[in-house]
């Protein structure tokens, strides 16, 4: 059963044991201490549930008053402490209004090797100095969604565990596995000798049609993006099979990664077989 711990000195925010929790607006500490440190923030009661049914370990939570009700079942069930603090001194902590009451920080796990990803996979997502984390949760909630089964992450892609991506994505990092190519692009041949097809999905009007390409009947198919407004690199698309593109009307040349990822992902995954 967890310690549950009332701090409710609303000059003290920074409470040694409230660490994990501090300056957590600042992107760029947040993007070296998380990672050095091994943990990630959950925000939200659906989330932090999400994050411990994956697995992963609570290493404490910081709850507004009336939360405390609402998770007691996990308070009860979690060997780690739970600190009860008013909004304010949450927002003094935080850096921010905490909307949903209710913040934990869990342990990250070590990420697989990509190749240990590849063996059972069918359709996996490839993605490309995509950096803004907004971007890397909508993309992992539609990868979850519509039935992708891993993503490969480019070195210089955001952290899928930052905590805006993990809210944008409602949870869904964690239900599709996920590593990191150490060389980019050259790591792609090992996509290619796995026996996937690299489709590389862009605007280019020399591009196929997605579904003209007819991805969904492929035995294997790696779909790749890029960052929001660059695209794909010149590399990445040398690297590729095929290029294909999402046919629009209305002048349209373009669409959000976001967006984009969520269509192609359809038109890859439909009539896949099924085990």
């Amino acid at each position: 059963m967890a310690e549950l711990i009332t701090i409710d000195d609303p000059d003290d925010p920074d409470d040694p044991r409230l660490r994990d929790y501090t300056s957590l607006t600042d992107v760029e500490l947040r993007r070296r201490r998380e990672p050095a440190e091994g943990l990630f923030i959950a925000e939200g009661e659906k989330v932090i549930r999400r994050a411990r049914q994956a697995g992963y370990r609570m290493r404490s939570m910081l709850l507004s008053a009336k939360w405390v009700d609402v998770m007691r079942d996990v308070i009860d069930e979690v060997p780690a402490p739970v600190y009860a603090v008013s909004p304010e001194l949450a927002e003094q902590v935080t850096g921010y209004h905490v909307h949903r009451g209710a913040l934990a920080s869990m342990q990250r796990r070590q990420l697989p090797d990509a190749a240990d990803l590849l063996g059972d996979a069918r359709r996996i997502v490839v993605m490309e100095s995509v950096n803004d984390h907004t971007n890397i949760g909508a993309i992992f909630r539609s990868a979850a969604a519509l039935g992708m089964d891993a993503v490969l992450l480019s070195p210089d892609c955001a952290d899928p565990l930052y905590r805006r991506s993990v809210k944008v994505s409602m949870g869904a990092v964690f239900s599709v596995p996920y590593a990191r190519l150490e060389n980019w692009p050259r790591d792609l041949e090992a996509v290619r000798e796995a026996g996937f097809t690299l489709l590389a999905l862009t605007p280019d009007e020399k591009a196929t049609d997605i579904d003209a390409a007819g991805p969904h009947r492929l035995e294997r198919a790696a779909l790749m993006l890029g960052a929001e407004g660059d695209g794909l690199s010149t590399r990445a698309l040398v690297a590729a099979d095929e290029w294909v593109r999402i046919p629009m009307a209305h002048g349209v040349d373009s669409l959000n990664v976001g967006a984009a990822a969520a269509v192609a992902f359809y038109a890859v995954a439909t009539g896949r077989p099924r085990d």
